[in-house]
């Protein structure tokens, strides 16, 4: 059965690529490493882990993930964070409720990670 979701993984095409996305994660939004080895790091989520890989053969286009999304208490400061930083902020924080049963209201923004990636940061009410 599963039980939860173990990682995300990145795949880097170079050391370049790969320093900046360790750079962001780490200290834009602040995972702790959780191991290294010599073509990857496995990064702290709290409640999973994001595998950063720097041996990918190509850059992948768009695809069927739309993005992912870190459970946080603090949206705004990781935004101003990254802004600071010179990362795109794709949606500005704001409040919502989202329309289920029961409704479900949070504070969210998007950002864009050094790869192309989209990142919601999610701070349920």
């Amino acid at each position: 059965m599963i039980k939860g979701i173990h990682h995300v993984a990145i795949k880097c095409t170079n050391m370049e690529e790969y320093k900046e996305e360790l750079a962001f994660y780490i200290n834009i939004l602040q995972l702790p490493v959780k191991r290294e080895w010599a073509t990857g790091a496995m990064l702290d989520t709290g409640n999973g882990l994001m595998e950063i890989f720097n041996n990918g053969d190509s850059h992948l286009g768009l695809g069927v993930i739309r993005h992912f999304a870190f459970a946080t208490d603090n949206v705004d400061e990781i935004v101003e964070r990254a802004r600071k930083n010179g990362h795109e902020v794709i949606i500005e924080p704001k409040d919502i409720v989202i329309a289920s049963n029961p409704e479900l209201p949070a504070r969210i923004a998007f950002l864009r990670g050094p790869m192309g990636e989209e990142i919601e940061l999610f701070c349920e009410r």
